[in-house]
């Protein structure tokens, strides 16, 4: 049978080969139903029916390919994968309810009890606490090392080490790993290298290409955009990734439909929003470093970084979360963003809207003084993840923060 080109269910990944990352935001993972809906249709549905006992027999047994239960099988929540596994450049993905969720699926399906992982200090406070108090419940021992020194990643690895894992750019000093070194580490001990790539997004860079085996995201971030949804992606070869799903199939930390088509909608935008974000971000990093009351500025795109070129070398563009450090303490971090107006106080990031948190006290407030010590995490850092707003009316926000100070000090 013949059919026109407007009935096709699927755009057949062969006609997308070659396309660029903004096409595949775009055309990527959609499935047309057969009421020829322009948009992506949405399934929201626990479960599905069959033709007859033996259909449903078949497709329990996986004899026959087709939806069973949302619980791992919905076809917006396959779609939302699909487009994220083209766009990564892996060979599948699989959806979880959060981006710990995310973390937490790729460790249980790919770790067990004697296992030792080595982990970056500068990792998402959470990240942290799940391997130094959950993971560690079941065995799975965990080393933190400092993300930049490739040879103290290279002098923890042991005969047992089994993966590597990173967040780059980090959580919040926006600290740059040398994915290349770390993957050929983790290949030469017989290690998985997975990398969270969060602040990045596979529009800025795709791990995958660098050696990783694994790439995790929190999509309740950039992938959204709009902070409206929590959940979280894998995305890798399929050897690694049938164990994720087969993890997921069993222990239910699923996508729901909605939550799926929230993201699968988001993605569409996502490659013009991150370079608005990259741009008001490099701008305000920059007039940041100029202001007196700032000791110090954490942003890959300005020059006085100390991976500024290796970012440069991994990423197209430097992200849209900065942090930085004002003179004083706890007192006056919190004075500053209490000044400010129209910049949302939370602790949320990848939105349109760009937010601003207090890291000591929230996102890492559950690590010990010494765990904060060692991953740099002072009373006076302040963390921005910058909106797509006009630049001068952030500015202007933010300088509402300066002027407190600079009345307070005299300076």
């Amino acid at each position: 049978m013949t059919f026109h080109r407007e009935e096709t269910a699927l755009i057949p990944e062969s006609d997308l080969e070659g396309m660029s990352l903004d096409t595949l935001a775009v055309r990527a993972g959609q499935i047309r139903t057969g009421q020829l809906e322009h948009s992506d249709a949405i399934f929201p549905t626990s479960s599905f029916v069959y033709g007859s006992a033996a259909q449903a027999a078949a497709r329990f047994g996986g004899e026959e390919p087709g939806n069973i239960y949302s619980r791992f099988t919905n076809p917006t929540v396959q779609a939302f994968e699909g487009r994220m596994a083209a766009m990564e450049g892996g060979d599948r993905a699989v959806a979880t309810s959060s981006g710990m969720a995310a973390i937490l699926s790729t460790c249980m399906a790919l770790l067990q009890s004697g296992d030792h992982v080595i982990c970056s200090r500068g990792v998402f406070g959470t990240t942290n606490v799940l391997f130094q108090k959950y993971m560690a419940k079941f065995g799975v021992e965990t080393t933190f090392v400092n993300l930049t020194d490739t040879q103290e990643w290279a002098s923890a690895i042991r005969s047992d080490t089994r993966m590597l894992f990173v967040e780059t750019p980090s959580n919040p000093l926006c600290e740059v790993a040398d994915m290349g070194a770390l993957a050929k580490l983790a290949n030469d001990s017989g290690a998985l290298f997975v990398v969270d790539n969060c602040f990045c997004t596979p529009v800025l860079q795709r791990p995958l290409e660098h050696g990783a085996d694994i790439v995790i995201h929190s999509a309740t971030k950039y992938l959204d955009g709009q902070g409206r949804c929590v959940g979280g992606v894998v995305v890798g070869p399929h050897k690694l990734m049938d164990d994720v799903y087969a993890f997921l199939r069993s222990a239910g930390p699923t996508m729901s439909p909605f939550n799926a088509w929230v993201f699968h909608k988001g993605l569409e935008t996502l490659p013009i929003r991150m370079r608005a974000h990259c741009d008001n971000a490099l701008e305000l990093a920059k007039w940041l470093e100029q202001q007196p009351v700032v000791e110090r500025v954490y942003y890959a795109g300005l020059e006085s970084h100390p991976q500024h070129a290796l970012a440069k070398k991994q990423q197209k563009g430097f992200g849209g979360v900065l942090s930085f450090c004002l003179k004083g303490g706890r007192d006056e971090a919190w004075s500053f963003i209490d000044a400010t107006r129209m910049i949302s106080i939370t602790a949320n990031l990848g939105d349109v809207k760009t937010t601003i948190t207090h890291p000591a006290t929230t996102t890492h407030g559950r690590l010990s003084p010494e765990d904060k010590s060692r991953a740099g995490i002072t009373e006076n850092l302040l963390r921005l993840s910058v909106g797509i707003e006009a630049v001068e009316d952030l500015k202007t926000d933010l300088y509402r923060g300066f002027q407190v100070l600079q009345n307070a000090s005299n300076i």
